[in-house]
């Protein structure tokens, strides 16, 4: 061996760098178990599953203020956040499903409502009744508040129509017909607003009692 020649290494003794030689803080560990999570939660947020609180009576007697339900974000597709643009189309909304939305006249706003007509549709009130493409639509979940009827000249509550349901879009209405605002006021939902569907209440705290309704719990909404 000459004297600029230096002994070869085996492979199995290279050095350790001095990262390699120290072990992971607590802390560090701690704080990449916290990211992780974080990304996990607002993925699944984002693209699968949102819960969301019932704040007013314009869903009654199907959601009731104090309830908490879990929305399907992903039946409808995968969107780009904030471009709102469809990228994974799966299954558009349908007629009776119940959806979260951004309120059009407020988009800082999420509204939850029943689709009643989807694009094509002729939609028409006729003295409380919904009449869909000049047929009378028997809804089951509407209920009104007061039998009191309003002509078309006081307003589109209980007359209104008809009108068309532009492409990609849907027409809303809240169970609670007399106390929800809803598409007869501020127009139609534009299919990209679509948050997702409803589907579960999971939670349903009555704050006038202050108690919780337990037999709500785990109820499937329709």
């Amino acid at each position: 061996m000459t004297e600029n020649e230096k002994p070869k290494q085996k492979a199995d003794e290279s050095p350790e760098s001095e990262a390699d030689k120290k072990p992971k803080s607590k802390f560090k560990e701690y704080a990449e178990s916290i990211i992780i999570a974080v990304l996990i939660a607002l993925f699944i947020r984002t693209f699968i599953i949102c819960a969301y609180k019932i704040p007013s009576r314009s869903m009654v007697p199907t959601l009731l203020v104090g309830d908490h339900i879990l929305v399907n974000k992903f039946i409808y597709g995968v969107k780009i956040p904030l471009l709102r643009r469809t990228i994974i189309p799966f299954s558009e909304p349908k007629r009776g499903e119940i959806v979260v939305f951004i309120f059009p006249n407020d988009r800082s706003k999420d509204f939850i409502k029943r689709i009643i007509g989807v694009a094509g549709d002729k939609i028409e009130i006729k003295n409380k009744k919904v009449f869909i493409n000049d047929e009378e639509y028997k809804d089951s979940y509407g209920i009104f508040s007061e039998s009191l009827i309003l002509p078309k000249s006081m307003g589109t509550r209980d007359n209104f129509g008809p009108v068309i349901v532009p492409e990609k879009s849907i027409f809303v209405m809240g169970d609670n017909r007399d106390e929800s605002l809803d598409s007869r006021f501020w127009g139609f939902v534009k299919l990209k607003d679509v948050e997702g569907k409803a589907f579960i209440i999971y939670w349903s705290w009555n704050r006038d009692e202050h108690n919780l309704r337990w037999e709500r719990l785990g109820h499937l909404l329709h």
